[in-house]
């Protein structure tokens, strides 16, 4: 049943008390948090306008729309959880509760809400697609809280946050049960980087271990990334249809052109696809042997420009040998990488400057000689 905005919502909550003073910790329905907040995508959009405490602290952050359609997607998971806290701020005139039942009673209307944390949350569960019921969203609200403090309660959140480590996430993927993108490409990148004669041999920086430091070039989040493009257009769908019991779509024509390993994943070849980047490296790594295998500051074969270069180039010469699904072997390649006039001493920074400049002109020189 719709509610009008002269009914009340009514949360369960607890009272804390902590030197900043007293607020409250409750569970709202998302439907009734989308409504009454006043931090979502329309208000953000309107104008210049920017929330008082964004001023008054100094941080102004907009509302990422890439963010919002991300987390849109991500709260329609079957295992879609946001368990941190969305930090609200309401005047007093708007709050009711009662300290014997525990329950805050609010007005089921626009703007009462401040958001102080999880703006981009809240815009997400707008396009939550299941019931009311499904989904509620765990509260911090404050209670007539003074500017400056609900600025330091701002600033100290978005201040001190650290993002996560790429290659973290990558290695938390060997913990799922379920097959996805990420676990496949996550296995695949550890034994490149464990086997003997593999031509990542120690190269890739794996958390957790205690290997030749000085060898490692690649980090395991940039090898994974790469990865995972050949095998999914989205990986977090995909590991949604196998955690339903269902296998994702295979690919055919120029859209199996853009990701040659993706059939090869949905019929579980992950070895194979191991073997085919194998295959390609290892005429690399014979090709330009002192670029790939030499660590030093000024050369960038063998680190995130020239590596990312090589992957796209990957594609390309693999598609070209018209065998995708197929084992292509090295010596394929070798014939490809021979029409290179590049030489190892040629792969430094003063050809090659790193990012994606360096990489895309390294690309860009490869297929004009090579393919």
């Amino acid at each position: 049943m719709i509610k009008s905005e002269d009914q009340k919502i009514a949360i369960k909550c607890l009272e804390v008390k902590q030197p900043i003073g007293e607020f409250y910790i409750g569970v709202m329905k998302h439907e009734d948090l989308v409504k009454i907040s006043y931090a979502d995508i329309r208000r953000l959009e309107v104008g210049d306008e920017k929330r008082e405490v964004e001023v008054y602290s100094g941080i102004q952050r907009e509302l990422s729309k890439n963010r919002v359609k991300e987390l849109g997607k991500y709260v329609n998971l079957v295992d879609a959880t946001f368990p941190s806290s969305v930090i609200l701020h309401i005047n007093e005139k708007d709050v009711e509760y009662d300290s014997k039942t525990n329950t805050m009673y609010l007005p089921f209307r626009d703007n009462v809400a401040k958001v102080l944390d999880g703006q981009h949350r809240i815009a997400g569960l707008e396009d939550f697609e299941g019931k009311p019921d499904d989904f509620d969203v765990n509260v911090t609200i404050f209670i007539e809280m003074e500017l400056e403090d609900q600025a330091i309660v701002f600033a100290t959140i978005n201040k001190t946050q650290t993002k996560v480590n790429k290659s973290l996430v990558a290695d938390l993927f060997a913990f799922a049960k379920f097959r996805s993108p990420q676990k496949t490409c996550h296995n695949i990148v550890r034994a490149l980087n464990q086997k003997e004669g593999s031509p990542f041999k120690d190269k890739i920086k794996i958390l957790g271990t205690a290997d030749d430091k000085e060898k490692e070039t690649i980090t395991q989040a940039t090898f994974s990334e790469k990865l995972i493009d050949y095998l999914s257009k989205d990986p977090m769908d995909d590991r949604n249809t196998y955690k339903k019991g269902k296998i994702p779509d295979k690919f055919s024509g120029t859209e199996l052109e853009k990701r040659p390993l993706r059939n090869l994943f949905i019929n579980e070849r992950d070895a194979d696809i191991a073997k085919i980047i194998w295959e390609f490296f290892d005429a690399v790594q014979e090709r330009w042997p002192d670029a790939w295998w030499k660590v030093e500051s000024e050369m960038i074969l063998n680190k995130s420009t020239g590596f990312l270069a090589l992957m796209r180039f990957f594609r390309d010469a693999y598609v070209s040998s018209d065998r995708i699904g197929e084992i292509v072997e090295k010596t394929f390649y070798k014939t490809i990488l021979a029409k290179s006039s590049l030489k190892d001493s040629d792969f430094n920074r003063d050809n090659f400057l790193p990012g994606s400049g360096g990489q895309s002109k390294l690309y860009n020189k490869l297929i004009e000689e090579c393919l």
